[in-house]
């Protein structure tokens, strides 16, 4: 496998990102993400709490995939005297998975999370996502609920 190298995103990355975004969440389109993402590579706070991207860039200088996460106050099932480290995105192309880049990603996560205060991460996946259940539990989490959401229109 070629290099690939784990580290913060940069405005120039907005938008091969931004597809990225697309890819994991097609429910709207790359420009969509192109104008959220902005604030977030420019450094500046969207909200109180922090949040970074971090990408996996191959030698070629092509992003493969990137993990957004954020600071929480609190996430179900943690430690609510502590903030969490809280995995809002995570996306790698299908050609670099089971390769370890997510792990590295996540690891890079952790360690951002820790520099915050963090004791524990957290993160969510769609109830019928089994890759999704299967990868964050290889990589140490645990299922802490099941939520089935209902509307009713009026």
């Amino acid at each position: 496998m070629p290099e690939i190298c784990i580290r913060p995103a940069r405005p120039s990355d907005r938008e091969p990102l931004a597809r990225l975004f697309h890819a994991l969440w097609p429910e709207n389109p790359a420009e969509h993400y192109a104008e959220e993402i902005t604030p977030t590579l420019a450094g500046t706070p969207v909200s109180s709490l922090p949040t970074i991207i971090l990408v996996a860039e191959s030698a070629d200088t092509t992003l493969v995939g990137f993990l957004e996460v954020a600071l929480r106050s609190h996430a179900d099932g943690c430690d609510v005297r502590h903030p969490v480290g809280y995995l809002e995105g995570w996306y790698l192309i299908a050609s670099h998975r089971g390769r370890g880049l997510g792990k590295q990603l996540l690891a890079a996560a952790e360690n951002w999370a820790r520099a915050q205060g963090c004791t524990e991460m957290a993160s969510d996946a769609w109830i019928d996502n089994d890759l999704s259940h299967r990868v964050h539990e290889r990589l140490g989490f645990e299922v802490v609920d099941r939520c089935v959401h209902y509307r009713k229109s009026l």
